[in-house]
C-alpha cells in the first residue's frame, strides 16, 4: 500500500507542476500532506515536517546566503570580465553561447557544489542568452546534466556517500570510473552543440557590433545572412544585430521556455535600455561597480572556494561570513547595505521558501517509510537470473531511485542491500558503487535537490518546462556512463 502511494505521490507531483497545474512550492506542501492523509498517517504530518525541515534547514541557511554574496559580486562587477570574455569567445553565436554553458556549468562544478555552480553560470550567461533571445531551458538542462556528470567527484558527494555506505576508499571507486565519466562529459558537449545549432537555426545567425558572423555557417544561413546585408548595417552599440532569420518553427523542445526569452530583434531591440532584457543587472555604468576593490572581491571569492572544498568550516557558516564581510567591505553605509540585500530578497525567499516546502515533501516520503517501500518492492523485484549482472541492475536503478530519493536514501538505504546481493552472486562492492553513480546527471534536476531551485529561481524558468526539457537529456547522459562504464570493463 505505502509503495503503491509512494510512486502515485510522485507521478502526482510531477504531472501537475509540468502541467503547470500547481506552483513547485503548493504542489510540494499539498501532494504529500493529503497523502500522508491516504496513508492513515495525518496525525503524524507535523513531525514528519518538522524533521524534514530540520534536516534541510542548514542547506536553506546555505542557499539563503550564497544568493546574498555571489548576488553581491555581480553588483560589483566581479563577473564582469566572465561575460565580456564569453561574449567574445562566442561571438553571439547560439551554438558556441550553448556549448560555452556546457563548458563553464563542467569548470565551476570543480568547486564539487551544484549551487554555486548554478549562480556563476547562470550570472555569467543569463544575460547573453537574453540578449541573444535564446531558450533559457536550453541553458538550465545543459548546465544540469553538466554539473550532475561532474557532481561524481570525490567531494561532490556521491562518491564519499557509496564509499561510506560500502565501507570502501572512495579513490578506489572514482579514479576507475574517470574514462566513463569523461565520455558523459563529452556527451554533454555533444548534446550542447546540437542544441546550440538548433537554437542557431531557431534565432539566426547573430553578430554584435564590429563582429563578423561566424564563418560555420549552414549554406541555408549564409544565403540569409547575404540577403540580410542592409538590414545588419544597421548595427545599435547596445545590442545584437540579426543577420539571418529563422529558417522555420522552433523545435518544440528548444521553444519550451519561449515566453521567458523573447527572439532578438533586427532594430537591435533587447538593448541594455530595456530593464527586461536581462543586460541591464550588467550595466557597465551601474552605481553599485567596486572597480578599486576588484581583486579583494575575487580573493574573498576563491578563498571561499578554497574553504568549502577543504571543509574549514561548514558551507552555511562560510557563506553567512563571505556574505557579511563582502556587503561592509563593498558597501559600507547602512543604507547601501539594506538597498543590496532588498535587492536579492525576491531570489532568496523563492529558493529558501521551495527548499522547506521541499521539506515537506522528503518528511512525509521518510516518516511515512514510502520511501523503504518503494526501494525494497524495487529491489525485489530484481529477477533471480540477474544476479550476476547486478552492477548493471545497480546502474539502471540508480536513475529513478536517485531521482524520486535523497542521495542519503538511496547510497544509505538501497545501495548496501544491491552490494549484498550482488555479493553472492561474485560480483564486487567495488562495481555496485561504480555502477551507483550513474545516474548523478539525473540527479540533479530532481524536485528533491535544493540546487535544481537556485538554477530554475536565477534563470526565470518554470520548474516544469525545466523538467520535461531535461529529463530525457539527462537519463540518455547517465545511460551513455553506464554503457562506457560497461565496455571499457569498469562496472
Amino acid at each position: 500500500m505505502l509503495t503503491f502511494l509512494g510512486f502515485a505521490m510522485i507521478a502526482t507531483f510531477l504531472v501537475l507542476i509540468m502541467m503547470k497545474k500547481m506552483s513547485p512550492i503548493a504542489a510540494l506542501v499539498l501532494i504529500p500532506a493529503l497523502f500522508c492523509v491516504f496513508a492513515g498517517k495525518g496525525a503524524h504530518l507535523g513531525d514528519y515536517v518538522i524533521e524534514g525541515v530540520g534536516k534541510l534547514a542548514p542547506t536553506a541557511a546555505m542557499l539563503m546566503f550564497a544568493i546574498v554574496y555571489f548576488g553581491l559580486m555581480i553588483d560589483v562587477g566581479l563577473f564582469d570580465p566572465i561575460v565580456r570574455g564569453i561574449l567574445r569567445f562566442c561571438k553571439a553565436d547560439p551554438m558556441r553561447v550553448v556549448v560555452g554553458t556546457a563548458v563553464l556549468a563542467a569548470i565551476v562544478s570543480l568547486d564539487g557544489d551544484g549551487s554555486t555552480t548554478f549562480m556563476i553560470t547562470v550570472s555569467a550567461m543569463y544575460p547573453l542568452y537574453k540578449r541573444l533571445g535564446l531558450s533559457l531551458v536550453v541553458m538550465t538542462g545543459v548546465a544540469a546534466t553538466a554539473n550532475g556528470v561532474m557532481n561524481t567527484l570525490p567531494w561532490g558527494g556521491p562518491t564519499a556517500r557509496a564509499a561510506t555506505a560500502l565501507k570502501l576508499d572512495a579513490a578506489d571507486i572514482f579514479v576507475p570510473m574517470i574514462p566513463a565519466l569523461a565520455v558523459g562529459l563529452l556527451f554533454v558537449f555533444a548534446l550542447a552543440y546540437v542544441l546550440g545549432l538548433r537554437e542557431r537555426r531557431r534565432v539566426g545567425v547573430l553578430s554584435l557590433p564590429g563582429q563578423k558572423a561566424p564563418e560555420d555557417v549552414d549554406d541555408v544561413q549564409e544565403d540569409l545572412v547575404g540577403a540580410a546585408t542592409g538590414s545588419a548595417a544597421q548595427t545599435v552599440s547596445a545590442g545584437p544585430v540579426v543577420s539571418g532569420a529563422a529558417t522555420g518553427p522552433a523545435p518544440a523542445a528548444a521553444s519550451a521556455s519561449a515566453s521567458a526569452s523573447p527572439p532578438a530583434s533586427p532594430s537591435g531591440a533587447g538593448s541594455g535600455s530595456d530593464p527586461e532584457d536581462g543586460f541591464q543587472g550588467l550595466d557597465p555604468d551601474r552605481p553599485t561597480l567596486r572597480p578599486r576593490l576588484y581583486w579583494f572581491n575575487a580573493g574573498l571569492t576563491v578563498a571561499l572556494l578554497t574553504a568549502m572544498i577543504m571543509e574549514w568550516l561548514p558551507i552555511p557558516v562560510l557563506f553567512l561570513l563571505g556574505a557579511a564581510l563582502a556587503l561592509t567591505v563593498n558597501f559600507p553605509h547602512m543604507p547601501d547595505q539594506k538597498a543590496r540585500i532588498a535587492a536579492h530578497a525576491d531570489n532568496v525567499l523563492n529558493v529558501a521558501g521551495m527548499v522547506f516546502a521541499a521539506a515537506v515533501f522528503t518528511g512525509v516520503l521518510t516518516g511515512t517509510g514510502m520511501v523503504k517501500d518503494m526501494a525494497d518492492w524495487l529491489v525485489g523485484a530484481i529477477p533471480e537470473g540477474m544476479g550476476p549482472h547486478m552492477a548493471l541492475v545497480t546502474g539502471l536503478l540508480s536513475l529513478p531511485l536517485t531521482y524520486f530519493m535523497s542521495n542519503d536514501g538511496f547510497y544509505f538505504g538501497v545501495l548496501p542491500v544491491l552490494a549484498e546481493a550482488g555479493a553472492a552472486h561474485g560480483v564486487s562492492p567495488l562495481e555496485i558503487a561504480r555502477a551507483s553513480l550513474v545516474g548523478q546527471a539525473l540527479h540533479m534536476s530532481s524536485p528533491l535537490v535544493p540546487a535544481v531551485y537556485v538554477l530554475v529561481g536565477m534563470a526565470k524558468v518554470e520548474f516544469g518546462d525545466h523538467t520535461r526539457f531535461t529529463v530525457k537529456w539527462a537519463a540518455l547522459t547517465s545511460l551513455v556512463v553506464l554503457a562506457a562504464g560497461m565496455l571499457f570493463g569498469i562496472i
